[in-house]
């Protein structure tokens, strides 16, 4: 399984906010290191932080830690920790902040020397806005990394992963997708499932159950790599 994961970076970014990025990231994570590998979690922005004694925390970043296991320090894993649950752009703005896309990359090759695989989430959607004139899919594309799409599976679910997908080829490498189903009695879910197949442009790695544990998840997640050559 190690040969599907060499040392390097995926990145796992979602149809829109909520879609399941860090329930399947933590995932990823958690296999990771049953097979072996020294793993860590890598959440560049987060917005909608709680406020502590240490300071703003992300509850996506702290899922990350937990499911690593790495030790890393909590400023290593989300540079960038903001209070609005809005856009990053606007909560850093709110702050008096400024996102660098040099501290993310300079943060992220701090876990990449001391780690075999980094699994970095991204916040909110594909082209979620970091800046005036900065997209996170862009500052992703140019680390050359490949990407994770997750797709909730509802209503209106074929326009936004299409749209994605599209945004993300346009860019960098769609390693894969995994459909994360909410709702198991969307009506016509077969039909939909066969559509994001034949025009995604990229394997399906997983189809969520509904309700499933993490560590069902996990267990899942591999198989099918497994199998066959390296999609990374």
């Amino acid at each position: 399984m190690t040969a599907a994961f060499p040392a390097q970076t995926l990145f796992v970014t979602g149809t829109d906010t909520d879609a399941g990025k860090t329930y399947v990231a933590s995932a990823l994570l958690r296999r990771l290191r049953q097979d072996g590998l020294k793993v860590c979690g890598y959440k560049p922005v987060a917005s909608g932080c709680l406020e502590t004694p240490d300071g703003w925390r992300s509850e996506d970043a702290l899922a990350l830690i937990a499911a690593s296991g790495s030790g890393a320090a909590y400023d290593e894993v989300n540079p960038y920790a903001f209070g609005p649950a809005i856009a990053p752009h606007l909560a850093a703005a709110e702050q008096g902040q400024v996102i660098s896309p040099a501290r993310l990359t300079e943060a992220h090759a701090r876990l990449a020397a001391s780690h075999s695989v980094v699994i970095a989430e991204g916040a909110g959607g594909w082209l979620t806005p970091l800046g005036p004139a900065l997209f996170l899919g862009d500052w992703v594309a140019a680390q050359g990394w490949p990407v994770l799409l997750v797709v909730e599976l509802r209503l209106g679910c074929l326009n936004h992963a299409l749209l994605s997908a599209e945004a993300i080829q346009r860019r960098t490498r769609l390693a894969g997708w995994v459909g994360n189903l909410r709702d198991p009695d969307l009506p016509r879910l077969q039909g939909n499932l066969e559509t994001l197949e034949k025009h995604l442009g990229a394997p399906l790695w997983l189809q969520q159950r509904a309700g499933e544990a993490p560590a069902g998840l996990a267990s899942r997640l591999f198989p099918a790599l497994e199998a066959g050559p390296s999609l990374l």
